[in-house]
């Protein structure tokens, strides 16, 4: 260990490369988180607790734990379960003052190499350790160190105390840390290692059998002379006994005063609960201890849990936190996000997504997200997909949100579609960053649609037929006359109608000009009108109202028939996604 003082003196202990095998529900696993926060997103029983479990597992700080065949893969407990890690460490966690020395490994980058000694004079270049705890068939725990010769020690409790866990799990396990029970984060905040066995002797010298009324008290005389007759142990009494599984000291808590009385902490909210233990966890002697927060959200109104999910990302600790929260996931600026899919797998979601995780974080939580480039989009791919299921489709985990541009929607599908994220996307077609879409395609298949050509509305506007015209024009209240004045605006006629304006012009493809906010062609139009004619969209199509409405009046004015070949290879693709058999129409 000589000349690695000053590299590992100022080290966070946190995990470099994480490796699960047939723990639970995950048969293998490979991953390299971050120092800081990451934050594991996913849908439901794809593995997000079981990798918590695995972390706060290695570095438990006691030996005790009971395993049962669920705790292997399929159950199949004579094949073992491994997990192991690479841990960055300080020499504070005295894993270089055991009896006998634990030698580091070198990172180089990716995964944890011999180092060369005499090629770095004796130094090793970030030194790494190589830890693991196996689950054998015997139902035992075997913590160990990996030794850069490939030979094995024990991994000691002292020295995982030192490193630090601190853990708020999903379930009620917290209040566990606000008892004096073994191992708990009281137990180890105390450090007092005679005082559970004083407290014991105290509390096994109640005189339980002094508080029992006459009748039970001869109850009782009654019941010991039935043993002495039997030639069994007699002259009963009562008093408070310990056993397997079940501690005398368990029953000693935190309190606090609430309303002029003590309570138990136990007896508050989840929330108080959950945040009292993570305080006393943070408490020991641990300097900055990884961190396992399995639901944030747990109990915790949303202010608290933006609180809490900014305190940890402030700190140094690495920490490791799995929610289904928006409130939380918007908060976790900083953070590294990870996707788990139905397989096992993780994936990073790369920056490049944090301004969609701003604007929209329930992007990141659905079972399916579809990236539609704008608000209309978003209501028209919403009520066409709530059309072809005949309910809404949040029932089947499906999130539709507004990419904010053609560009952005494009920069987040490249993104997403290589993180393990179930996504789909819809968008126009402007005639640009046609390799990149085609990546894109390629990637997502039927889930993307893009148009061969052009917009919404010019893929629908010029199939309105004639008879149809002034009530496909009309507005939800039922007057034509806002979005027939942006026709007027752009073209000269005599009189103002729709009459005339058919004779004048081509007025389909006025329609679409005006409901896209198409700006004059002419460089030298003045400014006021250019201003004026691209709000023209605001009054027809461009809002999520407007998609809505526009989805609407393709079913009812005859228009589906004609794009139904590009818009329901998406539908069914959507629907097979979630589980769904594709239709052959939607009526």
């Amino acid at each position: 260990m000589s000349g690695q003082s000053e590299q590992v003196e100022g080290i966070t202990p946190h995990i470099r490369h994480l490796h699960i095998q047939r723990f639970r529900g995950i048969e293998k696993l490979l991953w390299r988180p971050g120092p800081g926060v990451n934050v594991l997103l996913g849908g439901g029983d794809v593995g997000k607790t079981t990798i918590l479990e695995a972390i706060a597992l290695l570095l438990n700080p006691t030996n005790f734990n009971a395993l049962s065949d669920s705790d292997y893969w399929q159950r199949k407990y004579e094949d073992g379960f491994q997990i192991g890690a690479v841990l960055a460490l300080p020499l504070t966690c005295g894993i270089a003052e055991q009896s006998k020395s634990s030698w580091p490994w070198e990172w180089n980058g990716k995964l944890p190499i011999v180092p060369n000694m005499e090629v770095n004079n004796g130094e090793v270049n970030d030194p790494v350790f190589c830890v693991r705890v196996c689950g054998t068939p015997d139902f035992e725990l075997q913590h160990e160190i990996i030794q850069p010769d490939d030979t094995t020690d024990h991994f000691p409790v002292s020295v995982r105390r030192k490193i630090g866990l601190v853990r708020l799990s999903g379930d009620d396990r917290n209040d566990r840390d606000l008892r004096l029970i073994q191992g708990s984060a009281l137990e180890r905040l105390l450090s007092d290692r005679t005082l559970r066995s004083r407290l014991g002797n105290k509390l096994a010298q109640t005189d339980v059998q002094a508080e029992l009324n006459d009748e039970a008290q001869n109850a009782l005389g009654e019941l010991s002379t039935r043993f002495g007759g039997r030639a069994l142990p007699s002259d009963l009494s009562l008093g408070l006994v310990g056993g397997p599984g079940f501690s005398l000291n368990a029953l000693i808590g935190l309190t606090a005063k609430k309303d002029g009385a003590m309570l138990p902490l136990s007896s508050w909210g989840a929330g108080t609960r959950r945040l009292a233990a993570l305080e006393v966890a943070a408490a020991h002697v641990a300097d900055h201890p990884i961190m396992v927060v399995d639901e944030i959200e747990r109990g915790l109104e949303s202010y608290r849990q933006r609180l809490l999910m900014e305190e940890l990302i402030s700190g140094p600790s690495q920490v490791f936190v799995t929610t289904h929260s928006a409130p939380a996931v918007s908060a976790a600026e900083g953070a590294s996000f990870w996707y788990v899919d139905a397989g096992g797998a993780i994936g990073s979601l790369p920056d490049s997504t944090k301004p969609q995780q701003k604007r929209d974080p329930e992007t990141f939580l659905s079972r399916l997200a579809i990236i539609a480039e704008g608000q209309t989009e978003v209501g028209f791919v919403t009520t066409l997909i709530n059309r072809s299921l005949g309910e809404d489709m949040r029932r089947h985990g499906i999130w539709v949100t507004n990419g904010n541009s053609n560009t952005e929607a494009l920069a987040v599908l490249r993104d997403l579609a290589d993180s393990g994220l179930k996504v789909g996307g819809f968008a126009d077609n402007e005639g640009t960053d046609n390799t990149p879409w085609g990546e894109v395609k390629g990637k997502l298949g039927d889930l993307l649609m893009r148009w061969p050509n052009g917009c919404l509305e010019s893929n629908l506007f010029p199939h309105v037929p004639d008879e149809h015209l002034s009530a496909f024009i009309q507005e939800p209240d039922g007057h034509i006359g806002e979005r027939l004045r942006t026709l007027f605006d752009r073209i000269d006629v005599e009189e103002n109608t729709l009459a005339a304006i058919q004779a004048a012009s081509d007025i389909r493809q006025l329609m679409i000009e005006a409901a896209k906010g198409t700006a004059p062609s002419d460089p030298d139009a003045p400014a006021e009108l250019k201003k004026t004619w691209r709000k023209h969209g605001q009054r027809w199509f461009k809002s999520y109202a407007g998609g809505v409405e526009l989805c609407e009046k393709m079913f009812t004015f005859g228009l589906w028939a004609h794009v139904q070949g590009d818009l329901l290879p998406f539908v069914n693709g959507v629907r097979r996604a979630v589980g769904l058999q594709p239709v052959e129409t939607i009526d």
